[in-house]
């Protein structure tokens, strides 16, 4: 054939391959959500193989092994004893609670680790929601009031950003001016700005006891089944002061990551959620699936979309992978 034109020209060597290639990983987009609680040792999951629930110093050590291997950002997500779920999740608010000694004891023995933390009532609820309960209805700016005081916790005790992940209307603006009100002008805000309401929870509900005591989220996470609605929801949190916009989950939702890229200057991240860690691993151990190709294969597909950040589970394996591929 006379073919002047040869895609393949530019796949016929690993070399070509790699001059050509679009879409790199680095291990500094990638931020590692850590699992913890206030028990004396460390607690493998059962809903999700080869992931811990840290102790306080396993944790420290987990994290200094993290940063070790290039990793600079966490997010911190605890599980708070039955005996201190209340309705008023009134633990949230402890200056002395399990979340803010975290990020106390993270910045002084890591002081350049990147320490966020989630913003959400689910954790210390009773109920089991993101957002204070009043007969069977989640009530928006009563929520709204508490995730201002928990967020100021927060950055006093340290953090360098918070992650509001409850999907209330208005908490990005209401969060911003608290934190700005008292002279927090340098933490940042990751907001889950379009946190789908995901059969894809599953294992990490698991892992911190927060699912649902009665009904489900659906009343103020997103509809799986829109897009658009995630576009409108990014923008208000633009307007109204965050710095990070945060799609999740990300694996299917790759075309709502696309669409929020295409209309943001803001950085995009995207939440590689349990589920999806556990199908991957579950494959991979059945022997089905090669676990470090599938997996980076996933990864790199969620950066393509348009993500500049990854939250994942695998955050470390791949720093490891990335690691040896480099070297």
């Amino acid at each position: 054939m006379e073919l002047p034109i040869r895609p393949r020209r530019n796949r016929r060597t690993a070399a070509v391959r790699g001059l050509v290639r679009q879409t790199r990983l680095h291990i500094e987009q990638f931020i590692y959500p850590v699992f913890m609680h206030d028990d004396a040792t460390d607690q493998p999951l059962a809903s999700l193989p080869g992931v811990t629930r840290w102790s306080p110093q396993g944790l420290l050590a987990e994290a200094e092994r993290a940063f070790g291997m290039g990793l600079r950002a966490i997010v911190l997500f605890p599980k708070v004893p039955q005996d201190r779920k209340t309705p008023d999740a009134r633990e949230a608010l402890s200056p002395e609670g399990l979340v803010p000694r975290t990020i106390r004891a993270l910045k002084k023995h890591l002081p350049e680790l990147c320490v966020i933390t989630d913003v959400a009532l689910d954790p210390y609820n009773s109920d089991g929601h993101d957002g204070l309960v009043r007969n069977g209805v989640i009530l928006n700016d009563e929520t709204v009031d508490v995730l201002c005081q928990q967020a100021l916790m927060h950055a006093q005790a340290g953090a360098d950003m918070v992650a509001p992940s409850d999907m209330m209307d208005g908490r990005v603006g209401q969060i911003r001016a608290a934190l700005d009100g008292v002279g927090f002008t340098d933490v940042g805000i990751l907001s889950y700005a379009a946190k789908y309401a995901s059969a894809l929870y599953g294992p990490f509900r698991g892992a911190l006891d927060s699912a649902p005591k009665a009904g489900d989220k659906k009343t103020y996470q997103m509809d799986p089944a829109n897009a658009r609605e995630a576009v409108r929801e990014a923008l208000l949190d633009q307007a109204q002061g965050a710095d990070m916009l945060m799609i999740k989950p990300a694996g299917a939702y790759l075309d709502v990551i696309a669409a929020v890229r295409a209309a943001t200057t803001l950085p995009v991240a995207a939440y590689q959620v349990s589920g999806e860690y556990l199908m991957l691993k579950a494959a991979a151990q059945s022997g089905w699936l090669d676990e470090q190709s599938a997996v980076l294969e996933c990864l790199t597909g969620i950066a393509r979309a348009g993500a500049d950040v990854i939250l994942s589970y695998y955050a470390p394996a791949v720093a490891t992978w990335l690691a040896k591929s480099s070297s």
